[in-house]
């Protein structure tokens, strides 16, 4: 895991760059009149977030009333109260969004996609739920129906996120795809919940080639060896959504607004991308020169 100093020097360093630039574009579009600095900073505020996102704390309350302003009061000297560090985190939304698109890796021609659902309440509560009206929907999961949003991620064979999206529930998953592959070239490794002939067509346009697994009901297709030993190693990404769930805590039913589950969904993303240790494929010989060959 880096270590809080790393970590802090890293976003400091960003919102340095990152800073006059949006401060710049606010004032020009009149969207704000007067920027000040606040008693906590922008890149603490950021890096206090992302911190709770390592720390495999489930309860962010308890995380910053019991750890941060009991044992980091020298690191963060100038702390706020619980309930106004709270309202600085919908102040950080943006600039983390463009911390994780730096945070991310870049394709090596072999990346597999998937996408995980965030419930945002049990079913039980469904129609008593008011937070997410109007933004999360109900969808069908491979193990049951929930009521929240999809993350649909592209991570390349090094364990990297490479491309992110958020959806509704019920938002079909191959739908995203054509907004998830920009920089994406290669071998694209899918489930078979990616199966479309017109889908595949249109990526080996673009110079992607999509190999998904097939239905049971299918007839049996001609696969290269190759491909049929990289689709035996997709649970990469399905090891990668465990871990930004029970690690990095993005999917909870405790979130109270809107901006607040964006921005803890950034900082866990961005997390999990600080992690020095990922899950990764291990090639061994005859796999890689099997690679090179197709």
């Amino acid at each position: 895991m880096t270590s809080l100093l790393e970590l802090f020097c890293h976003v400091d360093d960003f919102w340095q760059v990152f800073c006059p630039v949006w401060y710049e574009h606010l004032l020009a579009n009149g969207e704000r009149q007067r920027i000040r600095d606040g008693q906590l900073s922008d890149s603490e505020v950021m890096t206090i977030m992302i911190l709770f996102h390592q720390e495999q704390y489930r309860n962010f309350k308890a995380f910053y009333t019991g750890y941060v302003q009991r044992h980091l009061r020298q690191e963060f000297p100038h702390l706020v109260s619980y309930s106004r560090f709270v309202r600085l985190m919908q102040r950080v939304g943006i600039p983390l969004f463009v911390y994780l698109h730096e945070c991310m890796g870049t394709c090596t021609g072999i990346s597999f996609v998937d996408s995980t659902p965030l419930r945002v309440c049990h079913n039980r509560r469904i129609q008593r739920h008011k937070v997410f009206e109007g933004f999360a929907e109900r969808g069908k999961g491979s193990m049951d129906w929930f009521y929240g949003f999809k993350l649909h991620l592209v991570v390349n064979d090094r364990g990297e996120i490479i491309a992110v999206r958020l959806t509704p529930g019920n938002v079909d998953d191959r739908k995203p795809v054509p907004d998830l592959i920009q920089g994406v070239y290669g071998k694209l490794f899918g489930d078979k919940g990616y199966l479309s002939s017109t889908l595949r067509d249109d990526l080996w346009e673009q110079g992607i080639q999509l190999v998904t697994t097939l239905r049971r009901n299918m007839k049996p297709q001609l696969m290269d060896l190759a491909d049929r030993l990289m689709l035996r190693k997709r649970s990469i990404i399905e090891t990668i959504n465990d871990q930004l769930k029970n690690i990095s805590q993005i999917e909870h039913s405790r979130h109270r607004s809107v901006d607040n589950f964006f921005v803890n969904l950034m900082a866990g993303l961005i997390a999990y991308s600080h992690r020095p240790k990922k899950p990764a494929v291990q090639f061994d010989p005859q796999q890689v020169r099997l690679l090179v060959k197709g």
